[in-house]
């Protein structure tokens, strides 16, 4: 049969999931509990698009590929859920930088002297660097991880390297 009498859309490719956010290979995933609380709100979130694309059957070809996509990220994020190490922030020493920190870094050398960055290590899946939310495995929440109120600590950003100090940390 020629191709001029088969419909294009039976062949409709398998739906890209985007994927959730990296963790380094053998890096547990470390979550706050707000970030816990996020991924079963997205779960719940999911589950019930999953049943309205289930009860649709206005049109099967687009039902098949939404509940393709649904059920590739619920998958994803119920293995996320699956490997989630809760971590509680008020649990963390006071004076030192951990998961679950809110920390303020001032710049003492390189850079603009004086400057303030301010934000709060999280996990992967609760990072939001908008809102001030930094995952835990980027560089510089890596950079701070350890350090006590006051010391200072090296930080490549970008070509430049700037020393910062630990200003203020907060938990909770």
């Amino acid at each position: 049969m020629s191709r001029g009498f088969t419909k294009e859309d039976d062949a409709q490719t398998p739906p890209i999931i985007p994927p959730r956010a990296a963790l380094p290979p053998g890096t547990p995933n470390y979550v706050t509990p707000r970030g816990l609380e996020l991924l079963r709100a997205e779960l719940a979130t999911l589950e019930a698009e999953r049943a309205q694309a289930e009860a649709d059957h206005s049109n099967d070809t687009d039902r098949t590929h939404r509940l393709s996509l649904y059920n590739g990220r619920l998958a994803l994020l119920l293995e996320r859920l699956g490997s989630a190490k809760v971590v509680e922030p008020a649990g963390q020493p006071a004076r030192e930088v951990r998961f679950g920190a809110t920390v303020t870094l001032r710049t003492v050398r390189g850079g603009k002297v004086g400057f303030e960055r301010r934000f709060t290590i999280v996990g992967a899946d609760e990072a939001d660097v908008a809102l001030g939310k930094v995952a835990f495995v980027a560089p510089i929440a890596r950079a701070v991880q350890g350090a006590k109120l006051k010391q200072q600590v090296p930080l490549k950003l970008g070509p430049q390297e700037e020393v910062v100090e630990v200003a203020a940390i907060a938990y909770g």
